[in-house]
């Protein structure tokens, strides 16, 4: 299963971008897809998830201004992103957890940097 994210770059704070990640590859179904981030010099931290059953959980720093969702008809997650602070800036990373055969594994994407900046 490979992810490929999209949708980063430069905004001013205040601003709106949405992210993109679709899976690709043979003989899976995706379970929970998600994003993370990490700024530099800090841990990785999960910003939203969306489970199989389409429940959702965010971070509380991002609560009440994004929003993830999915299409699961083209394996994609997208995170719509909205009121950006600068403290949001970051690499974002897609994250998957797939289903193949009787083996559930984690997938990661190559990370798309969100630089929120005046």
């Amino acid at each position: 299963v490979q992810l490929q994210a999209s949708g980063g770059g430069l905004v001013q704070p205040g601003g709106s971008l949405r992210l993109s990640c679709v899976a690709s590859g043979s003989a899976f179904s995706i379970s929970t897809m998600g994003w993370y981030r990490q700024a530099p010099g800090k841990q990785r931290e999960l910003v939203a998830i969306s489970t199989s059953g389409q429940s959702t959980n965010y971070a509380d720093s991002v609560k009440g201004r994004f929003t993830i969702f999915r299409d699961n008809g083209k394996n994609a997650v997208y995170l719509q992103m909205n009121s950006l602070k600068p403290e949001d800036t970051a690499v974002y990373l897609c994250h998957a957890v797939a289903l193949e055969g009787f083996r559930l594994n984690n997938y990661w994407g190559q990370g798309t940097l969100v630089t929120v900046s005046s």
